[in-house]
């Protein structure tokens, strides 16, 4: 029933679609339907690999299996990219710092964003006991810091360039995945959840808009769509990495909690508390809860990582600051993001 509650909106918007959006010129050529089997696979296989990792160790038999097919699985898109006439994913895109830089920082930032989300509803639900309902309404404030800092970062773009926002971004998402890793059974909603994700939110919304602009200005129209689409790429990619890795970090570090605490446990358990941890081995409240902590604040700390390499490619990779002069822009002030095109789709 969660997921179902999309299915009336995807109807919707299916039905609407045709009334608001003109179809795009049609241009010839053949779908790279190897390149998107072994992409597609190939991250599978990988987020699989991470996913398994997490409980079974990373000498599994199967763990090695995943990552090694995802290698080969992996190169074989490569491969292909390089040979067909017409890539899913041109490689030239990439000789472009600032667009391969955004690429980048986009992965970075959507691995921590994933993770944001997960832990923090466990954490809210688990710890603070939250209902669902309840739950959902408390990431209200990310939303809307996210939507303002957009919006606010669509505006001023053009005044202020790329490069400022997408450095204050990265740095307002280290800020809020540093408050994360604060996070303990102590803390509240407050401290443990409003805080961290605006913080988060405002550094979001300030990165989206100028990362868009940035790996789109200087593209060929016809190539407008495969650079725009790695972007999406790069973000769904990130997340489903790294959220595989950090619950793998989770799971490692809850299990070392456990260890610890279950010593504490037996020595204060009730005779009705030992019988239910016998039957099924799991600790009661209080000690399930610090455990839960633990290991998402151990997460974040990972977390943290990701973002602090989103920090360095916003500093020291991309160089763009503004848009070119030439770049159109229309009376209500939107950016023409195809700007001036190059056949190759190298930027300076």
């Amino acid at each position: 029933w969660v997921l179902f509650v999309n299915v009336p909106i995807g109807i919707a918007i299916a039905l609407l679609a045709p009334l608001y959006i003109n179809e795009s010129e049609r241009h010839p050529g053949r779908f790279d339907l190897t390149g998107a089997c072994t992409a597609t696979a190939g991250m599978v296989s990988l987020v699989y690999g991470f996913i398994r990792a997490s409980d079974h160790g990373w000498t599994d038999a199967v763990t090695v299996t995943a990552f090694g097919l995802a290698i080969v699985l992996l190169a074989a898109f490569l491969a292909n990219e390089r040979r067909v006439p017409q890539p899913i994913t041109p490689p030239h895109l990439f000789r472009d710092r600032n667009r391969s830089g955004a690429y980048g920082l986009i992965l970075c930032v959507a691995a921590t964003m994933f993770g944001i989300f997960f832990f923090l509803t466990l954490f809210a639900q688990d710890i603070l006991g939250y209902s669902p309902l309840r739950a959902g309404f408390a990431f209200l404030p990310i939303s809307v810091a996210i939507i303002a800092a957009a919006q606010f970062a669509a505006r001023t773009q053009l005044r202020f360039g790329a490069k400022p926002f997408l450095m204050a971004g990265s740095l307002l998402v280290v800020a809020g995945v540093a408050w994360a890793t604060r996070i303990s059974v102590h803390s509240s909603y407050a401290d443990g959840i409003l805080g961290p994700t605006l913080l988060f939110g405002l550094g979001m919304g300030s990165i989206f808009v100028p990362a868009t602009l940035t790996v789109v200005s200087r593209v060929a129209p016809h190539e407008t769509g495969a650079a725009t689409g790695m972007l999406n790429t790069s973000q769904q990619v990130g997340g489903s990495l790294g959220l595989s890795i950090l619950v793998t970090v989770y799971g490692t570090a809850s299990r070392h909690e456990t260890a610890r605490q279950v010593p504490a446990f037996l020595r204060q358990a009730t005779p009705q508390e030992l019988a239910r941890f016998r039957a099924d081995g799991t600790l009661p409240a209080p000690y399930s809860s610090e455990v839960l902590a633990h290991g998402i604040a151990t997460a974040f700390q990972l977390g943290l990582v990701f973002a602090a390499l989103a920090v360095v490619i916003a500093v020291f990779v991309i160089r763009v600051h503004r848009l070119p002069a030439s770049a159109p822009v229309s009376p209500a002030g939107h950016v023409n993001p195809a700007g001036p095109i190059s056949p190759s789709g190298d930027g300076a």
